[in-house]
């Protein structure tokens, strides 16, 4: 008997919009809303590629050298970013999830994340996805139950589409007020103010020929204390937006030009709670101590008019 590559598939509805949440890595597959692809996701047959939809956790974007120190000891991860010879993205997305809770408009998935080498600690995690007027909303729940503190970063790993390929005719509003420097491997570097430079993305800028890896921290919100990035047409007949919550105040924007026949067909905006190498530079990293939690949201709505 054959499985799925990305096994249970778990659907979710909610008048126009569809969802698909997969066991393995407890990400998104697909996004839809009116027929309309959100999310460039990848086939029931297929293995994930590129991180697509993937949750990133207990960290987000990389790990310079897999090496690091908590609490007087160093630890070594696993070098999944050979490459580059970094740690990239956690430990959880090829490992399996289940299904907590379901309703036809949401899910509740989790896992359970033991010791290992390189990451001796204990986590219990539960990500839901809820459909409603508002489009869809991811909230994470973690918990750390071991016995001793542990260092800790969310993300996730959202390629938008907002129906024109390649993304260059698309436009990109980031609301960063700080850039992340960053060298070759994407280990930052320091930090720099937009302020005056290409790189500050805070009102709409048509995406054309930019080459986009970049890390962006300082979100300008809302009053609600959501801070937003828009892709959208130029016409603004199709706009995808991607808002954060408190808990994340770091977006990396990536346009794909390393991906081979899928380069710059979508646009990944990456919400982190830390800044890549977090577990080194301690921008952004969170110290969960014997049974702290730690919660936060972010989700995705789209403006479908052509």
């Amino acid at each position: 008997m054959s499985i799925l590559p990305s096994g249970t598939q778990i659907e979710i509805a909610s008048g126009a919009q569809r969802v698909t949440v997969v066991e393995v890595g407890g990400g998104l597959r697909t996004y839809s809303v009116v027929g309309r692809d959100i999310l460039d996701g990848y086939q029931a047959d297929e293995m994930c590629s590129a991180g697509r939809g993937q949750v990133l956790m207990p960290w987000p974007n990389r790990i310079r050298d897999g090496h690091y120190e908590f609490d007087g000891r160093s630890q070594q991860l696993p070098l999944s970013e050979a490459a580059n010879q970094n740690a990239i993205h956690g430990l959880l997305r090829w490992a399996s999830w289940t299904v907590i809770d379901q309703a036809a408009d949401g899910v509740v998935v989790g896992n359970v994340l033991h010791p290992q080498p390189g990451y001796p600690f204990a986590l219990d995690l539960a990500i839901e996805y809820r459909l409603s007027d508002d489009g869809l909303r991811v909230h994470t729940t973690v918990c750390n139950i071991g016995a001793t503190a542990c260092p800790f970063g969310s993300g996730a790993h959202p390629y938008l589409t907002a129906g024109v390929t390649p993304v260059d005719g698309l436009t990109i509003q980031v609301p960063g007020r700080t850039h992340l420097d960053a060298d070759t491997r994407g280990i930052p570097t320091g930090a720099s103010s937009v302020v005056g430079t290409p790189l500050d993305l805070r009102r709409a800028q048509p995406i054309g020929d930019r080459r986009l890896d970049d890390g962006y921290r300082d979100l300008e919100r809302d009053a609600e204390g959501r801070a937003w990035a828009h892709l959208a047409a130029p016409d603004g007949s199709n706009r995808v937006s991607l808002w954060v919550d408190e808990a994340y105040d770091y977006l990396m924007v990536f346009t794909g030009d390393s991906l081979g026949p899928r380069s710059r067909q979508s646009l990944a905006i990456e919400p982190m709670t830390c800044a890549p190498d977090a577990f080194n530079s301690g921008d952004g990293l969170i110290v969960l101590e014997p049974g702290a939690m730690f919660t936060g949201t972010w989700g995705i709505r789209a403006e479908i008019t052509g």
